[in-house]
């Protein structure tokens, strides 16, 4: 679930590591003053004034504001769920939901999903506070009297009065919560109970100080939680292989739609392979707060162990594109991919292998890189949401030997390969050592402090302009323009991944050409080491003289849909395009553009088919009808289809 620093939303690992870092818990208003002034900065002074102008048990707003941010303000940039300040007040965009987890560019019901109440908390903060709203947003003093008033509106309405007991606030923290169902209200308050009774401390990603002392004799009055009339969640069993340990944790409600795939025949075609950047906990927290816009179907841990957070047959906001949440469904790692090696352990490579064998059986899907793959693989929703896109899980996942777990290593014959040809990508993960940059917004967990050139065994092969070693990496449109790659741990742009297939533009020596990004790239492949050759592999190419327009999405015509749903809208990838005398290869058949519309179960199925192509790094979709479709065979003869 990693993000390019490019993107406007914070990586999930720096938001959810702040919702439930360790040590959670808590403090009575009075030994908060004593201790207020050896361990405060201006946010301790903020919350006790706030607690004390909202006449809050001071306890209880710190171990909210610590659950909600680790008492961080996040300089004024949004969580992941749309939250600000130290309070997480949130103010959920339309833009935030295109281009967040939903990936939802282009959708006609963009703004109703944003419009949810839960989603606008900082608004209904304003209007108690008469302040402005960029305020709340923008200072952290401003942001934690918003969220006092919040949170002391909630109790007036449940129980007529501001009392001085902390136990009496359960409800109105469960409140706060924004949770729709009465199991994850009950959840949050609990875990904001607990901090009140165990006490914290906390040194803020900007610096600031604030400590909470343990209050143990604080036992709230869990019966206030039926003055919420809230839902009972159903009870819901796990979708797991018996060799996994598997327990179910509810997802956000805002972060997924019911559907009923695929018996209303929207297919299951792709398992989309994330990481958190925190850890499981703090993963599992993040994914289940109410007000996230994202969420997925499965957390893996270090250990093996599984979280089943959303059921399969519904759709999961986890991948940045509306199309691929669509059709696949994603899982999540323990781990940052700044630091794969050191997390992605033997134990959450079997486990996760035994519960994609399990999926793929369940749902018809084939057991190749074309249809497992990474986060970092995965399109872009539309032009302007490209260079944002997720690197996740990144260099470090060894593709080859997870592959290997699934039964369906990359196969293909060694050799050098010959123009024309297909080739998987085959480095050798532990003999292929690579250079890579990693700065400190690409590790949230704070132990890179500078800017650092680093060798790792990697995943992947550079891409060059030319066949040599001091030719400039290729730099991908949406991130460099006509500008070089770098080889900066998230620039993607630069890399041919480990199973990906190519079509051979050229071969000079050692090194090998393939079509890429629209351009001819070049890598080190001396005798063939890093490639195998592949056959039976559909190839399209332009159907005309023309460049052939690549998308993001697959979503139908306008005329499509029926009247009284809206229709979703895609434009052509701006920056892409396949020129005349490219090919590139075929990754699923050509399937029927489709949509899905959650407040009637309506699935609308269009005319057309498209082709998801393995384009450069990430793959792209292409209408069937503007291209010609072949496959490569032995002595790369063309068969048509």
């Amino acid at each position: 679930m990693h993000t390019s620093p490019r993107a406007a939303i914070l990586p999930v690992g720096v938001t959810v590591g702040a919702l439930v870092a360790g040590g959670l818990l808590a403090l009575s208003g009075a030994a908060l003053a004593d201790t207020a002034s050896s361990t405060s900065g201006t946010r301790q002074e903020a919350l006790l004034a706030a607690a004390d102008e909202y006449h809050i048990p001071s306890s209880v707003l710190l171990a909210l504001s610590h659950q909600e941010s680790a008492w961080d303000g996040h300089a004024g940039l949004p969580s992941t769920d749309g939250g600000y300040g130290p309070m997480n007040l949130t103010d959920v965009t339309p833009a935030m939901l295109e281009g967040g987890g939903a990936g939802a560019a282009g959708r006609a019901d963009l703004d109703s999903l944003a419009a949810n109440p839960a989603l606008h908390t900082l608004r209904r903060a304003a209007e108690l506070t008469g302040l402005p709203v960029r305020e709340l947003r923008e200072d952290d003093t401003a942001n934690i009297r918003g969220g006092a008033a919040l949170l002391a509106s909630y109790e007036r309405e449940l129980v007529g009065a501001t009392p001085a007991d902390p136990s009496q606030w359960y409800g109105a923290v469960a409140r706060y919560s924004q949770a729709q169902q009465k199991q994850s209200a009950a959840r949050f308050a609990d875990r904001v109970f607990r901090t009140v009774r165990e006490g914290a401390s906390a040194i803020a990603q900007d610096g600031q100080r604030v400590h909470l002392p343990a209050s143990p004799s604080v036992a709230p009055d869990r019966t206030q939680l039926g003055l919420l009339h809230l839902k009972e969640t159903a009870s819901t069993g796990t979708e797991c292989p018996a060799t996994v340990d598997c327990t179910f944790v509810a997802g956000s409600p805002v972060g997924r739609q019911v559907a009923d795939r695929p018996a209303n025949g929207i297919r299951i075609d792709t398992i989309v392979i994330h990481d958190l950047e925190s850890t499981y906990d703090a993963g599992v927290a993040g994914l289940a707060n109410p007000t996230n816009p994202a969420s997925t179907h499965y957390v893996m841990s270090s250990s093996g162990a599984v979280t089943q957070m959303v059921p399969t047959k519904d759709i999961a906001f986890h991948a940045g594109n509306y199309s691929t949440n669509l059709h696949s469904i994603g899982i999540e790692h323990e781990g940052y991919a700044a630091h794969g090696a050191a997390w992605y352990t033997e134990s959450q490579y079997q486990a996760t292998a035994d519960l994609v064998k399990y999926l793929a059986e369940r749902f018809g899907i084939p057991l190749d890189r074309q249809h497992v793959i990474g986060h970092d693989n995965v399109a872009g929703p539309n032009s302007s949401l490209v260079s944002g896109m997720h690197w996740d899980p990144g260099y470090a996942w060894d593709w080859d030997h997870f592959m290997s777990l699934l039964g369906a290593p990359t196969s293909g014959l060694p050799g050098v390969p010959q123009q024309g040809s297909v080739v998987a990508i085959k480095p050798s993960f532990t003999d292929n050592v690579q250079t890579l940059e990693v700065c400190p917004s690409d590790d949230p967990t704070g132990q890179t402090t500078v800017c650092t050139k680093q060798q790792h065994q990697a995943n992947f092969v550079y891409v060059r302009t030319a066949p040599d070693e001091t030719a400039p990496l290729f730099g991908d449109q949406a991130i460099h323009g006509t500008g070089p790659g770098t080889d900066r741990v998230n620039d993607w742009g630069s890399t041919a991944q480990a199973g990906q297939q190519f079509v051979v533009a050229e071969v000079q020596g050692d090194w090998t050409a393939i079509w890429f990004s629209g351009a001819k790239v070049w890598f080190h492949n001396p005798g063939g080491v890093n490639t195998r050759t592949s056959y039976n592999v559909r190839i399209v190419k332009p159907a005309g003289a023309a460049p052939v327009a690549l998308y993001g999405s697959s979503y139908p015509d306008k005329t499509e849909y029926p009247a009284g749903l809206g229709a979703s809208t895609q434009a052509p990838l701006s920056m892409y395009s396949i020129p005349a005398g490219q090919a590139y290869v075929a990754t699923q058949d050509a399937s029927a553009t489709d949509d899905y519309f959650p407040s009637s179960g309506a699935v609308v199925i269009g005319g057309k088919k498209m082709y998801t192509v393995q384009y450069n790094h990430r793959v792209a979709l292409v209408y069937a009808n503007d291209v010609i479709a072949t496959r490569a065979v032995r002595h790369w003869e063309n068969s048509g289809d």
